[in-house]
């Protein structure tokens, strides 16, 4: 399995050097603010626009990370649910083998009363809470036809057995509990994060909406222009190693030694990788519900689940399991089909089609959607996996 590091853009970053000019500019800027700041805040005082767009975006990513732990602890009650389901109906089965031998030793008691024979002792060991001290106490055994030796037997193995799967089925129960607790404490965050995100949205006027709408615009335009960029890059990459093979294979007169299973390989994963974005596509348009897997609607790990399912590739249900799964590749190497995820806590992911561009289910309030995978800038996408 491959480590999953988080992809740092590449570039070469050149520090800033501050001139007199700037710094006296500085100094002026730090003594304005610090005046501002002593001043008494104005009483109609609210956030800038710029402001409640960071906070809304910052609580629909707490949104987004709270409904991934929700789903992990709705996966793990359903685990638990299923195995309390199977204990108990072991536990049925069981008690009803139980009644079965104290059935037939109460007959062997009755038999004995008609015979004249010991049933009080029989009779005490059915009324007897550990039936095994009570044969090593007494000579009840020694008095035993075989058939009755191996109806007790029967009867101390399933009451033993019956015994320890209560006690597990009370446990598990109890372990069940504890996480649906835990379920509803998920649920109650996202809802919290939603709610207070609505409301600021809700606070604002026209004009400010419409300023709003402004910065996501720009935001977009420059995430299509870096999804540009990336699909330009990769565009003369290829061509570059199409060329280079070109001139190998023009001087040796064979193709580069592995280049056969590698091409096996990558038509075996292209074939699943459109299926998995027929699917995608598909879905465009659909609502985003947190803890949604379709097919009427999505969150983001459900739709990439979902999707990839169809080539015949179970992913884990959360963003943190399926970053585990596969194999992770640079971003430069990016290929339709592969599995982007976004911040330091793997809160989101997206299904890449080409072209910087990917399939995912966004946020609350919105809809499956084409996008590019910058959308958010380039510093918050965490890496990006091969699944198959």
């Amino acid at each position: 399995m491959a480590s999953h590091r988080k992809w740092s853009p590449t570039g070469t970053r050149i520090a800033g050097i501050r001139t007199p000019a700037l710094a006296t500019a500085a100094l002026t800027s730090v003594a304005l603010l610090s005046q501002t700041a002593n001043a008494a805040p104005s009483a109609d005082s609210k956030p800038s626009i710029e402001e409640v767009e960071k906070k809304v975006d910052d609580l629909y990513h707490q949104a987004e990370a709270a409904t991934e732990k929700y789903n992990a602890t709705r996966e793990k009650t359903a685990q638990q649910r299923k195995r309390v389901d199977s204990l108990l109906d072991d536990v049925a089965q069981r008690t009803e083998k139980l009644n079965t031998a104290r059935d037939e030793l109460g007959s062997f008691a009755a038999a004995q009363y008609r015979t004249g024979a010991s049933a009080p002792d029989t009779a005490t060991l059915l009324l007897a809470d550990n039936p095994q001290d009570y044969f090593d106490q007494t000579q009840l055994m020694s008095r035993l036809t075989t058939r009755q030796k191996a109806a007790v037997d029967d009867y101390i193995t399933e009451q033993a057995a019956t015994t320890k799967k209560r006690a597990e089925a009370s446990q598990s129960l109890q372990t069940l509990t504890t996480t649906q607790s835990a379920l509803r404490t998920s649920k109650a965050d996202v809802q919290r994060k939603l709610a207070e995100a609505r409301d600021l949205l809700s606070k604002l006027t026209a004009e400010e909406k419409a300023r709003l709408a402004a910065i996501e615009k720009k935001k977009q335009e420059a995430a299509d222009r870096k999804a540009a960029e990336l699909a330009q890059q990769q565009a003369a990459a290829e061509k570059k190693a199409q060329e280079a093979a070109a001139r190998q294979q023009t001087t040796t007169g064979t193709t580069a030694t592995g280049t056969t299973g590698s091409s096996a390989t990558d038509s075996s994963y292209t074939a699943k990788a459109d299926k998995a974005l027929a699917f995608a596509r598909a879905q465009v348009g659909k609502p985003y519900v947190w803890g949604a897997t379709g097919p009427g609607s999505y969150d983001c790990s459900g739709l990439t689940q979902a999707a990839w399912k169809t080539a015949g590739v179970d992913l884990p249900r959360t963003t943190w399991d399926q970053v585990n799964v596969g194999t992770t590749v640079p971003l430069t190497d990016i290929k339709p089909g592969d599995l982007v995820f976004f911040y330091d806590d793997i809160s989101h992911v997206g299904l890449y089609i080409g072209n910087g561009m990917m399939i995912h289910a966004p946020k609350p309030g919105a809809y499956v959607r084409e996008e590019s995978i910058f959308y958010g800038g380039e510093s918050i996408i965490h890496s990006v996996v091969r699944p198959a």
